[in-house]
């Protein structure tokens, strides 16, 4: 073959296409198994951080399962906002994933590309003719595996013809210093937003002899660096917390690479020590019968060592983190904007209904006080105070307006019939918590601004009887909100089983304003409309209270409702 007969346009577009078919498939892949297994795996990950290797295996089985580390790191970003770990319990995590995507690589080096279509079809047949839900996702998960096998038949082809053009040849010769590998191998993986395709480009170069294994461990290399670009661009915009994981997954694979660069030539005799030989090839022929198994095997290699390496080290990577991204003066005082809602999680709904679960507890963390203290300030305070309700009242709007539009863009995608009810119960949850909000922002300020307008002073029987329905309030709204962020029927249920002892509260204070309406007291009239004005307030606050308690136990019965008066 000249140099000048090779049809650089072909190749370019079979490369070009059997890596958008690859990477298509990989998607395919990724979303059907997110949509089947995203609840039960998150619940993986948050059980399994009680050490470190149970963190890194957690991880590795978790993004073995749904082929992508970007996945886990989201899920343990949002475990670490919650409050349920924090960052140093997430990095055994996140360098368990990093292992977790070597599978890719194994499951590519075994040379089943000439039954991909095969498998594609078998998976199409399932997700056009399957009856139910699980056998059409599980046709889309066959049918992508497929595409992915398709796609490296494709470049495979493209690129057979390389192995024999000279100025290819040449040029990869003169690629032989790792660092150029590195680089470019790095730069090509941020460009497709895929280590995976990398791998996979890599393995087909290996497959086709035009590459050696210590070129091929130095791609691998750039293929782990390049990923932390694709994880940091996934952060920019979003929490710190995000940040920072994307930063652990940086720190790490980088310390890995630079400590692993400069024994490329031993790790390669090791890696080539533990995969199959083929003694009976020479040349090109044997270069592409091992080359794939051992880059395959490198790859695992690498991340397991990097794991093992750095494992003992966790605290020091999130002070390292920590210190390159600093605690902000906005996160110390919880500055008040949605921390949960990842416009990442919309197509996995599991998923962002647990975030909106987590918002909504933010929303009755502003809630909470607003009674406590509205109360109080509507008894006491002076015009300046007063007008703190108003600021309180609006944080909780900034959170609920967020979640209303979250639900919204869920709510256009794909649910089941579980998660469409699910976030219907969760929509008017939301609304409650602002309608507790809104009434006490109202009615307190009302009532606090006639009594400094009228000079009114509220006696002490008085103050003893609404504090003691504060409090018994307070209490409820609490366990409502313990039944909301743990969908816990149980404190429901004690929610809606209070309605006996709010009412003798109650009665208690209207007959002591009544008493105080018929006797000889001064601004009577005014005291008794200020006080029935104040205590309507807080039985609308358990109304709503009591609907939240509802609602949950509908969310956890479906449609079957519970019968309890009203």
């Amino acid at each position: 073959m000249t140099e000048h007969s090779l049809e650089i346009g072909a190749i370019l577009m079979g490369l070009a296409g059997g890596l958008a078919i690859f990477l298509y498939g990989m998607e395919l892949l990724t979303n059907a198994l997110k949509a089947s297994t995203g609840k039960r795996l998150k619940t993986l990950l948050a059980r399994m951080t009680t050490n470190r290797f149970k963190g890194v295996m957690a991880g590795a089985l978790v993004t073995a399962i749904i082929q992508s580390s970007s996945v886990t790191t989201v899920l343990v970003v949002g475990f670490v906002s919650a409050g349920l770990m924090h960052l140093q319990q997430t990095i055994p995590i996140i360098m368990g994933a990093s292992i977790g995507t070597t599978i890719t690589a194994q499951i590519i080096a075994f040379k089943i590309t000439h039954f991909s279509l095969l498998i594609i079809a078998g998976g199409f047949a399932m997700q056009f003719l399957g009856r139910n839900e699980i056998t059409q996702r599980t046709g889309t998960m066959i049918f992508g595996f497929g595409m992915i096998f398709f796609g490296m038949s494709l470049m495979g082809d493209a690129t057979s013809p390389l192995r024999d053009y000279p100025p290819f040849v040449r040029f990869l010769q003169e690629m032989e210093h790792p660092l150029y590998g590195i680089l470019a191998s790095a730069a090509f993986t941020a460009v497709v937003q895929s280590s995976s395709a990398t791998t996979g480009v890599i393995i087909v170069l290996a497959s086709q002899g035009l590459i050696t294994l210590d070129q091929g461990i130095a791609l691998v290399f750039g293929a782990n660096i390049g990923t932390c670009v694709t994880a940091l661009l996934a952060a920019i915009g979003k929490s710190r917390e995000a940040l920072r994981a994307a930063m652990v997954h940086i720190s790490f694979n980088t310390l890995g690479v630079l400590v692993w660069f400069w024994f490329i030539p031993e790790f390669a005799a090791l890696v080539r020590a533990i995969s199959p030989l083929h003694p009976e090839l020479a040349g090109i022929d044997r270069l592409a019968a091992e080359t794939p198994r051992q880059i395959a095997n490198a790859h695992s290699l690498f991340n397991v060592g990097n794991t093992l390496l750095f494992i003992g080290f966790t605290p020091w990577f999130a002070k390292l983190v920590t210190w390159m991204i600093p605690v902000t003066k906005e996160e110390k005082s919880q500055h008040v904007a949605p921390k949960y809602l990842d416009k990442g999680l919309l197509d996995t709904p599991s998923l962002a209904l647990d975030r909106v679960r987590m918002e909504i507890g933010r929303m009755a963390e502003r809630v909470l006080p607003m009674l406590r203290q509205g109360v109080h300030l509507a008894m006491d305070g002076s015009a300046r105070e007063l007008s703190e309700l108003s600021r309180m009242d609006r944080e909780v709007g900034m959170l609920h307006g967020p979640i209303l539009d979250y639900l919204r863009e869920l709510a256009k995608g794909d649910l089941r019939s579980d998660e469409a009810e699910l976030l219907h119960h969760y929509l008017t949850i939301a609304s409650y918590y602002e309608n507790i909000g809104d009434n006490l922002k109202l009615h307190l300020i009302h009532v606090g601004r006639k009594r400094l307008h009228e000079e009114l002073i509220v006696g002490e029987k008085t103050r003893k009887l609404f504090e003691a329905l504060v409090d018994e309030l307070f209490h409820l709204l609490e366990e409502a909100t313990q039944a909301v962020t743990r969908m816990d029927k149980k404190a429901a249920r004690r929610v809606l089983k209070a309605k006996s002892r709010v009412s003798e509260l109650s009665a208690e204070i209207e007959r002591h304003i009544v008493q105080r309406m018929t006797a000889d007291a001064p601004m009577r009239r005014l005291t008794y409309q200020t006080e029935t004005e104040l205590l309507e307030a807080l039985k609308r606050v358990y109304y709503f209270t009591k609907r939240i308690g509802k609602e949950v136990l509908m969310a956890e019965f479906g449609a079957k409702k519970e019968k309890q008066a009203d």
